[in-house]
């Protein structure tokens, strides 16, 4: 028998998502390579990364690497803020441009174009104003990712195409409905969390609330997804108080997520066999 196409869909959920790590060692460790992957924001940026070749092991390096000193984290971007008084604020939020973002922090693990990529590869983005879903698979690969990881009140919309793009997970925040129809067993990572209240406050800040109710509206939509369909796999770490530009606690998010790569191996392992079973 040959071996099972795996697709793979990461979902977005910001500094939570470095809960997908574990489960890309999960696939290393068995010696899976995935028929596919998709990815919304900080999940096109780690499938584009897996896509491209590396291995789970030194994404989790490279994380560990950009996020281990504070210092160094605030001063890049504090070196990539806005230059322009007129630009700085966009209604009350200060807004980062993306891509200038990508090409400071990742630019130089990841190749130019979906072309260059291992393994097929969809960043998935939101077509602000049509309303929809945007599913970017070809050309140049960090704008799409940068399109894909827009989110509201963080990072400016990106044009493409003429359309204004922000973050996929507006439309869909775990795209396994984007997966090759193919694929034999199909895994996914929702990392969208819910908001959580804070030990020194009695209710949430500004940004609390405008990051919590987009959570909200992320799990909304995959719990209608899900009743329609569902993945042979559906991972999830545990919600605890890693909000969603967290990502100088990646170290701790790494740490708490180990038990999805113990898992991922063991359900992942019955799923081939059940499927070799009854082939």
């Amino acid at each position: 028998m040959t071996a099972p196409r795996i697709g793979l869909a990461l979902g977005g959920g910001g500094a939570r998502g470095m809960s997908h790590i574990p489960v890309l060692e999960a696939f290393d460790q068995l010696g899976i390579r995935p028929h596919a992957i998709t990815g919304t924001s900080i999940g096109s940026i780690l499938g584009a990364a897996y896509a491209a070749g590396r291995s789970g092991q030194e994404v989790r390096e490279i994380a560990l690497e950009l996020f281990a000193d504070r210092n160094a984290v605030l001063a890049s971007l504090w070196k990539l803020r806005p230059k322009k008084l007129t630009d700085i604020f966009t209604g009350s939020t200060v807004t980062f441009d993306p891509l200038k973002v990508l090409e400071a922090f990742v630019a130089h693990h990841l190749p130019e174009t979906f072309e260059d990529l291992e393994v097929p590869f969809k960043a998935i983005a939101t077509d602000f104003y049509g309303c929809e879903e945007v599913v970017l698979e070809s050309g140049p690969l960090l704008p799409a990712i940068a399109a894909s990881i827009a989110i509201p009140a963080v990072f400016r919309p990106v044009k493409r195409n003429d359309r204004i793009l922000i973050d996929g997970g507006v439309a869909n925040p775990l795209p396994f409905d984007r997966l090759p129809a193919d694929c034999d067993i199909i895994v996914a990572v929702d990392v969208v969390g819910g908001p959580v209240p804070r030990a020194d406050r009695e209710a949430p800040t500004s940004l609390d609330t405008i990051f919590g109710s987009s959570q909200i509206l992320m799990q909304s939509i995959t719990q209608q997804k899900l009743k329609q369909s569902a993945p042979a796999l559906l991972l999830r770490p545990e919600n605890d108080n890693v909000r969603v530009l967290d990502f100088l606690k990646t170290r701790q998010v790494l740490e708490k997520a180990e038990d999805l790569r113990l898992l991922t191996i063991q359900r992942l392992t019955q799923l081939i066999a059940e499927l070799e079973k009854n082939n």
